[in-house]
């Protein structure tokens, strides 16, 4: 038997406490779940258990600091037989319809408008939906394969996922109002796995606000998805705001699908997180879909944020733009990787894609891998990435007009960050996130 030496590293455990008696400890816990369900979770915890951590020459990991991505120390939830009594704060918006879930269990829940109801829409739980409808969740509930390098995550999530919000809005029917979800982390080194899945069904409207909160700032892991599936000529407006622990391991996927005519823009904010991975896959299926997915992070002390996208358009005449902002402080790291993909028969594709940075620390570091592979001869595809510093004129501007040094600073870092806050329809909903934001930001 070789013994390991005092200097080797230890070696991660590549499931940590996600064992199989945990996943039937979790399975007993679900015994109302139809059939599909159950074996849906022990296929993904097979694929999870079979695949390895990853490692520092994997390609869709490069630049992150994969001795920080172990499930090590953390632990799921134990069943509970009660849902989660005590509701967690969430952004401060006028909401049709509220959900909340406090380590992935249900708590208080704000009712949805009785005419919004009688129209058909669905604002409910993950559970309530497999009772309700379950053939929504078959076709929807992450349909798309992970393909930017967290599989395995991405499977242990499936396996382990208790509860999530669950949005179905029927056919041509307008939400004004946002529906507004709060997940939150409670637990010291606890594991959760929230969940969003919005179905917009052709002609309809409607706008999902996700916020993920943590309870002091302790150690936790959270792995998360969201599925977003516009139909024919559908609009979502979908925003979420990270705000977990800043000793937290997130790892977020996100999963777009837009068909024709569709339109969805999805705006993701990073504030929270030692470590904080975020997957998002935007897929234009038919003709006139268009995506547009937006990103501000606030990066300080030493915490790492690693933003990998995929754009991929699969039909002709449709448009993708993607914009993600970066403030980089102290000795905080930020990683964009990004790739745009046109199949051969996506002819006429409109795609964007930039990422800057903004350094306001010598110690800060951000690294970018923008890309490009186009299968069509008649496209037009544009990517890019900048890191910039302050600019000193602008800087000199508003201190010679008697303001402090540190808040000419956050005033130009916010001009920064207003190029993608602008984009919002939502003036309330803009005002919120700025709010949230400006408390994350301390020059």
């Amino acid at each position: 038997m070789v013994e390991q030496s005092a200097s080797m590293p230890a070696v991660a455990d590549p499931i940590g406490a996600f064992t199989e008696q945990a996943l039937e400890r979790h399975l007993a816990s679900l015994e109302k779940a139809p059939a599909f369900w159950l074996e849906r979770k022990r296929a993904a915890y097979a694929k999870f258990a079979s695949l390895p951590l990853p490692g520092r020459t994997d390609e869709a990991w490069r630049f992150s600091t994969v001795s920080g991505v172990s499930l090590d120390g953390f632990t799921p939830a134990a069943p509970a037989a009660a849902p989660a009594q005590r509701r967690p704060a969430g952004i401060d918006i006028a909401a049709a319809a509220t959900l909340a879930f406090v380590d992935g269990r249900p708590a208080q829940a704000g009712p949805i408008a009785p005419e919004l109801a009688q129209r058909g829409v669905v604002v409910s739980t993950l559970t309530q939906a497999l009772a309700e409808h379950p053939d929504l969740l078959r076709e929807h509930f992450m349909a798309q394969p992970q393909k930017l390098g967290s599989a395995k995550f991405a499977a242990l999530h499936e396996a382990f996922v208790e509860d999530g919000a669950f949005v179905f809005v029927p056919k041509g029917v307008e939400i004004d109002a946002p529906i507004v979800v709060v997940h939150a982390a409670s637990r010291p080194q606890g594991a959760l796995f929230p969940h969003t899945l919005v179905i917009a069904d052709d002609g309809s409207r409607v706008t999902v606000v996700d916020h993920f909160v943590s309870a002091g700032d302790t150690r936790q892991f959270a792995c998360g998805a969201n599925d977003l599936y516009a139909g024919h000529g559908a609009k979502i407006c979908y925003a979420a705001a990270q705000c977990w622990s800043t000793k937290a391991l997130s790892l977020q996927f996100n999963s777009t699908v837009v068909r024709r005519d569709a339109r969805v823009q999805s705006l993701n904010i990073h504030l929270g997180g030692g470590q904080a991975r975020h997957e998002s896959l935007s897929q234009l299926q038919a003709p006139g879909g268009f995506s547009e997915m937006l990103a501000v992070t606030v990066a300080s002390g030493a915490r790492e944020f690693d933003q990998r996208t995929l754009q991929i358009h699969q039909a002709p005449n449709t448009k993708s733009d993607l914009l993600y902002k970066n403030a980089l402080l102290d000795k905080a790291r930020t990683i964009f990787s990004g790739l745009i993909i046109v199949d051969p028969d996506a002819q006429k594709t409109d795609a964007y894609q930039r990422n800057a940075n903004l350094m306001l620390s010598d110690d800060a570091e951000s690294n970018a891998l923008p890309g490009l592979e186009i299968q069509a001869n008649d496209v037009r595809c544009t990517h890019g990435a900048t890191s910039s510093r302050i600019d000193p004129e602008q800087e000199f501007y508003l201190k010679s007009r008697g303001i402090p040094p540190k808040a000419a600073d956050e005033l130009l870092i916010f001009g920064f960050f207003e190029e993608v806050l602008n984009r919002l329809e939502s003036e309330e909903l803009h005002a919120a996130l700025r709010t949230l934001i400006r408390s994350r930001v301390r020059m």
